[in-house]
């Protein structure tokens, strides 16, 4: 497709664990722009408008006071992912709704913080769009996104790799607890693959 035909991209939805997406608390701009992108910043050292992820989607419940506000809570092998959709997501707010409980669910969504009366910074995602999955395509985003944190991970600590050195500077967290939970992730694909081996097979 040329240049003059595509439409301006959005941004790349990153794969990231639960762990990492947690400890995220983190925000910025690139530009005073208000409308500019607002970036979470991974403690691996990339910066995400936009996250895929993949997981068991295991409770859901209607958080709101006066409309509908949903809350979702998505397991994968390394934590939760608490998903937020209200009347201005309309699509994902239904998904949640309608979508019976556990599940395999796959969301792209952006990153949300929000700071509590106690100080602490709880990190959200905000659906853009929540559709139904299978074991399979959760096994292989698992496969995919401890991938992608690796390279990130053997990219921190190269020179002129702003978003790690940035990382540094604003969260005090060893990069070695994220391969810990690439391993916890991989480890849990085995498990299950040995639970499934372990059926009777036809003689």
């Amino acid at each position: 497709m040329s240049q003059s035909q595509s439409t301006p991209s959005r941004e790349v939805a990153r794969r990231v664990f639960a762990t990492e997406f947690n400890d995220a608390t983190f925000t910025f701009k690139e530009s005073d722009d208000e409308r500019a992108p607002l970036y979470s910043l991974l403690p691996t050292g990339e910066k995400a408008n936009r996250v895929f992820i993949v997981g068991t989607l295991t409770e859901t419940e209607d958080v709101g006071e006066d409309s509908e506000y949903w809350r979702g809570r998505v397991v994968d092998p390394t934590g939760t992912f608490f998903v937020y959709a209200g009347q201005y997501q309309p699509d994902a707010a239904a998904a949640l709704r309608e979508l019976d409980t556990p599940s395999y669910v796959a969301i792209v969504g952006k990153p949300r913080t929000y700071e509590t009366e106690e100080g602490d910074v709880n990190v959200s995602v905000r659906p853009e769009s929540i559709t139904v999955a299978d074991a399979e395509t959760r096994d292989r985003w698992v496969v995919e996104t401890a991938e992608r944190t690796l390279e990130r991970i053997e990219d921190f600590d190269e020179e002129g790799n702003e978003y790690a050195q940035r990382a540094r500077q604003e969260y005090d967290l060893p990069v070695e607890r994220y391969r810990d939970a690439v391993i916890e992730a991989l480890e849990s694909l085995d498990e299950t693959e040995s639970a499934g081996a372990e059926s009777p097979e036809a003689a």
